[in-house]
């Protein structure tokens, strides 16, 4: 029987990282090949909903499950404890949402990629949980800037769709993209807060997600000429969604969650098993 997908033994950020193994324990990792994983989020606001650290939350708990799949192919892995000081520049204006500079982000960056290569990691993957833009944009120019600085392979993970909303070259030697989903775009986006988001926290984090609330929240009901408008961030996203969501929360439900993050670790780990066969 597969293992579920789903957090098992507490809901610490540590939990499953390198934060609680030692350092004899972190030697013979590097020495024996493993690759570092990290997850980069940020502290923003989620809607009357969820909670501010959806956005950690939820990276972080896919490469705890994309860690198991990469295992049962032979390749270890570390988890790095998450990264959550990001870029917000879209819901900057909201109460709980937490502005970090990119350049204060790049140089924490290259400064945790330096210690994993001083620790003997050859390799870092990085997931991003976070769909500002800017985000990360600056997420894969950190990456650049700690392979600049010291020797290891790091790459950023990301979707094919992802990485042209973002202006990224697919042939970047510096990405692991994972397989399109190929979905049509849909007439009402569901981006932020709404039924995917609000799946995943609800499957892996019931106790946190406001769940009284979840079923009085109407769907949003925009579209991309909105989504435009929200994603120029600031004063706009409020204007948009004042209420602080985009989507549809109320669809939302556990079994859905647990089933999208099943389906993106896979996707995960499949991009970081070709990137190191390549």
């Amino acid at each position: 029987m597969a293992k579920s997908p789903l957090p098992q033994g507490g809901y610490s950020v540590f939990h499953e990282t390198m934060a609680d193994m030692t350092a004899p324990e972190i030697e013979r990792a590097a020495k024996g090949g493993a690759v570092a994983l990290w997850a980069l989020g940020v502290i923003e606001q989620h809607g009357p909903h969820l909670p501010l650290a959806t956005d950690v939350y939820v990276p972080q708990a896919t490469l705890r499950a994309a860690r198991r799949i990469l295992a049962s192919e032979t390749i270890e892995s570390v988890i790095v404890p998450p990264f959550y000081w990001g870029v917000n520049h879209v819901t900057g204006r909201f109460p709980g949402s937490i502005e970090v500079r990119p350049e204060v982000m790049v140089e924490l960056m290259a400064d945790v990629l330096a210690s994993l290569a001083k620790d003997g990691f050859a390799r870092a993957f990085c997931l991003s949980g976070h769909g500002d833009r800017l985000h990360n944009r600056t997420i894969l120019e950190g990456v650049r800037t700690g392979c600049a600085r010291a020797a290891i392979d790091a790459r950023m993970v990301v979707s094919p769709e992802a990485a042209e909303r973002f202006g990224f070259d697919a042939g970047d030697p510096r990405l692991a993209l994972t397989e399109a989903t190929n979905a049509p775009p849909p007439r009402h986006p569901d981006v932020h807060a709404g039924d995917w988001e609000t799946s995943l926290v609800w499957a892996l984090y019931p106790r946190i997600v406001r769940t009284r609330i979840v079923p009085t929240l109407a769907p949003s009901r925009l579209g991309p000429a909105d989504l435009a408008e929200w994603r120029k961030g600031q004063e706009h996203a409020r204007r948009v969604t004042p209420v602080g969501y985009f989507g549809d929360p109320a669809a939302a439900s556990p079994d859905k969650g647990a089933a999208l993050l099943a389906a993106e670790a896979a996707r995960v780990a499949q991009a970081i098993a070709r990137a190191i066969a390549a």
